[in-house]
């Protein structure tokens, strides 16, 4: 018989809450957060397991030691909060209903297959950069807040802070060289972090293949890889489209209106368009970022070219910008399926946004 199991994970304890395929609550108990106490609990249980639990910072780790242990398991996302009576037994008896009735909205990929220390590496690199340039941002503050009037990268560089710390007070001097020292720290380790992602993405051929489609290089390849683990799970590019943040959405209300006849018609109302909010905000990130190396640094690209004549053609920059993105990731996702290198002649004169 299936069971359907809710978990509501805390730091200490987990709450495990466990409904039969009728609907029927059979049980619950609570647990450590205890990698070996939580698989326990579950083989406890008999029957096909389908496991539920949220989104959150223990998610990937539960996944990995509950995947062999249950026929199914699901990683919902976060929703919004009930509004009504709530406690962790609640919550998990909850997960376990929305799982038993299929109403679990939106389900969050876990799977990281032969990539899991890639996905590490690359979030680990991603908190380094993101703390390197949070201190330049804060030398730069430090600056700003006395009047001087910042510009450049050279305020970052060791040959040229001198003449920057020359123009602050005294008082300010000592803490904007601590703030320095910080930066040349976290630069040796962002440098550190960047060769342990591309030495560990040298082993999969994967890698080396994404890497010749425009934009994209090295790290970005690297990056894009643990996320996106197999291309399959996408049977169309609307589909990685949306996933990567790039698809278009329509959005109306009170569309319907009745005629002098008395019969129900469309009404022209206006009409929002935009991107879907819904996605994997790194993958946007390395798209738009592949997309911006594309206009800036390959200048004889074919998609360049496509992306000049969207400009020629009436497109606003940010919505062409928005066009490149979605070609390169349909050509990455192409390339991933059929495993064939880039090829430029295979690009259609007549692309349109």
């Amino acid at each position: 018989m299936d069971k359907y199991i809710g978990i509501d994970v805390h730091a200490a304890s987990c709450t495990i809450a466990v409904v039969d395929a009728r609907g029927k609550q059979t049980g619950s108990h609570v647990v450590a957060t205890n990698g070996q106490e939580i698989v326990e609990c579950l083989r406890a249980i008999p029957g096909q397991r389908h496991v539920c639990f949220e989104e959150g910072t223990q998610s990937g780790w539960l996944y990995e030691i509950l995947e062999p242990h249950a026929v199914e398991v699901v990683v919902a996302g976060v929703g919004a909060g009930s509004r009504g009576p709530k406690d962790d037994k609640r919550d998990a008896f909850g997960l376990a209903e929305d799982l038993r009735q299929g109403a679990i909205k939106t389900r969050v990929f876990k799977n990281g297959g032969p990539y899991k220390a890639l996905r590490e590496l690359a979030r680990t690199h991603r908190m380094v950069v993101r703390d390197v340039v949070r201190t330049k941002n804060r030398i730069k503050s430090m600056y700003r807040s006395r009047g001087v009037a910042v510009a450049g990268k050279s305020v970052y560089s060791s040959a040229g802070r001198e003449p920057w710390q020359e123009q602050l007070p005294e008082a300010c001097r000592g803490p904007v060289r601590t703030l320095y020292a910080e930066l040349d720290a976290l630069e040796e380790v962002r440098n550190d972090a960047e060769k342990a992602l591309v030495q560990e993405a040298r082993k999969f051929p994967i890698t080396k293949l994404l890497s010749t489609c425009p934009g994209l290089g090295p790290m970005r390849a690297a990056q894009l890889v643990p996320i996106v683990v197999s291309p399959h799970r996408f049977r169309t590019k609307r589909q990685f489209w949306s996933y990567c943040g790039l698809g278009i959405v329509m959005r109306s209300s009170s569309d319907w209106v009745r005629d002098k006849n008395g019969q129900w018609q469309r009404a022209q109302v206006q009409q929002t368009r935009g991107l879907n909010l819904t996605h994997n905000y790194h993958l946007k990130a390395i798209f738009k970022g592949a997309a911006t190396t594309v206009i800036a640094q390959h200048p004889d690209e074919p998609l360049n070219a496509a992306y000049q004549r969207w400009l020629a053609a009436g497109t606003k920059p940010n919505l062409a910008k928005v066009s490149l993105a979605r070609k390169i990731a349909t050509i990455a996702l192409v390339m991933w399926k059929t495993e064939e290198e880039y090829d430029s002649s295979k690009h259609s004169k007549t692309v349109s946004p």
